[in-house]
């Protein structure tokens, strides 16, 4: 059933298929009283409920443990009176992601009974994966840093199939990964490398060198020395020395280093590994217990889902991460999440949610750092925001409002990082040539065929064609055929490149 364009007229995140009102379930939950009590959770059948998913047992267990009405539990979680009425009598299934993660948020889970969501049972949803990926299998250093060898080619103890997560799946992974318990990290009683500041600093400074490369000239060169540099930090996490403390930021350092490796796989064309290595870099974010690290995965999964897979994993992803930082002072971080989801939104022609999505973050945005903001998303600023509203447009298309947003963003787009730039600027000119006005979109198909030289990038790649791809829409101009020939030739260099 398609979900109704709505948004919450409070936070402005999408509401469900579910909510009949106008406020999101966390929303709900903090405007009404009702709460359920810890007493109600102690009950071992609604705890059996609890690790077998059994939601609509859950349901009914606590509302009749803690006396709370159908509308109280309405209030709580967002459903309609309807929907929680055919879930407690089995005829209704909760089987959508976002229904999921409003249940989960809206009833409070205690921490110390969200590992019962991780029992693996044979009946819960599954698809053939390796083990170091399984999402029933425990969220542990020792897996985080098995899966992230497996995603940069290292060996594999057992012959296991590699399969891209998708769906219910991988809705279970981001979930589980914001329930999962943290353990210790320090490992004081090895002989190994010792782990200290400065070799955190050192090793940290590498992966911030990367990124900023990355942002001006693209990631075709940059995937192996990131690989390379995973590999460092995995040896340092099986065999180096450190407390618990240290072990913690070296998992943040791995994290962060995992999350550019997966970007540089994804960004080169190589989607499959991409995934990989931010379902690992998801793993490390965990283990480093920062909140923000674990956002910034899932921002990147968002990413892959809107670009290569299913834009529900966007959405999933990127509302996930916002409640995963929902304590933190960090303005910016929740704007770049609101991009990606806007984008899922986009990409499901869900334009209300990804317009409202979109005048949140930019809102945010207007306020500029906070206190959390992680010092990894220097790039957030008002050239971004707009050229995400431009792409969330055209992929809506709505061409005209592309256009002038992206008019809008070229004016303040930094022009440091050229493949950012010549990326909005490549979306741009088709969002011209769509419209009909090929003389504009050529003009700037052609500053951008200029900027490109010695940036590596697949799916600037991809831009570029698609500018071509439209000029030849427009038949043999003497504007068209220039840009064409140059764009072609320019082509033909990059692919011997």
């Amino acid at each position: 059933m398609k979900m109704p364009n709505r948004a919450c007229t409070k936070c402005g995140s999408a509401l469900s298929q579910y909510n009949p009102g106008s406020l999101c379930a966390s929303c709900s939950r903090s405007d009404a009283a009702p709460n359920v009590p810890d007493r109600a959770w102690r009950d071992p059948l609604v705890q059996r409920a609890l690790a077998e998913w059994d939601f609509g047992t859950l349901l009914r267990l606590l509302r009749r443990r803690s006396g709370l009405s159908q509308m109280q539990m309405r209030a709580l979680t967002g459903f309609t009176q309807s929907h929680i009425s055919g879930l407690e009598n089995g005829r209704k299934q909760l089987g959508g992601r976002d229904a999921i993660i409003d249940l989960l948020t809206g009833l409070g889970v205690p921490a110390d009974l969200r590992p019962l969501l991780l029992t693996p049972l044979a009946g819960r949803p599954q698809t053939v994966v390796t083990e170091a990926l399984d999402p029933a299998m425990p969220w542990t250093a020792d897996r985080m840093v098995t899966s992230l060898e497996v995603a940069v080619g290292g060996p594999v103890k057992r012959r296991s199939v590699l399969a891209a997560l998708s769906g219910s799946v991988l809705t279970q992974y981001i979930l589980q990964s914001a329930v999962a318990p943290t353990e210790a990290l320090a490992a004081e009683t090895r002989d190994g490398t010792r782990v200290t500041v400065p070799l955190l600093e050192s090793l940290q400074s590498t992966t911030n060198a990367l990124r900023e490369m990355d942002a001006a000239s693209g990631s075709g060169s940059l995937a192996g020395t990131a690989k390379q540099q995973l590999r460092v930090l995995l040896g340092l996490m099986k065999t180096g020395t450190y407390n618990d403390r240290t072990g913690r930021r070296l998992a943040a350092v791995t994290a962060d280093t995992a999350m550019q490796a997966g970007w540089y796989a994804l960004d080169g064309g190589n989607h499959d590994a991409a995934q990989r290595l931010l379902l690992g870099a998801l793993r490390a974010a965990h283990a480093s217990g920062d909140s923000r690290l674990r956002a910034g995965a899932l921002s990147f999964l968002a990413i892959h889902g809107y670009s290569v897979g299913d834009p529900r994993d966007a959405v999933t992803a990127a509302r996930t991460a916002r409640q995963a930082i929902s304590d933190k002072d960090a303005p910016a971080l929740h704007a770049m999440l609101l991009t990606r989801q806007a984008r899922g939104h986009a990409r499901l022609r869900e334009e209300r949610h990804a317009l409202a999505a979109l005048q949140e973050a930019e809102a945010l945005c207007a306020r500029g750092a906070g206190e959390d903001d992680p010092h990894w998303l220097y790039w957030i600023n008002p050239g971004e925001i707009l050229g995400q509203r431009g792409s969330a447009y055209l992929e809506m298309g709505k061409l005209a409002e592309a256009a002038s947003t992206f008019a809008q963003a070229r004016g303040v787009l930094s022009q440091d990082e050229v493949r950012t730039r010549a990326q909005f600027l490549s979306r741009a000119a088709t969002a011209q040539m769509r419209a009909g006005d090929a003389d504009a979109g050529c003009a700037i198909g052609e500053e951008v065929l200029t900027m490109v030289n010695g940036v590596h990038s697949a799916r600037l790649n991809e831009h570029l064609h698609s500018m071509l791809h439209e000029a030849r829409q427009f038949g043999d101009t003497v504007a068209t055929r220039s840009f064409i020939e140059h764009g072609e030739g320019l082509l033909r260099e990059r692919a011997v490149a």
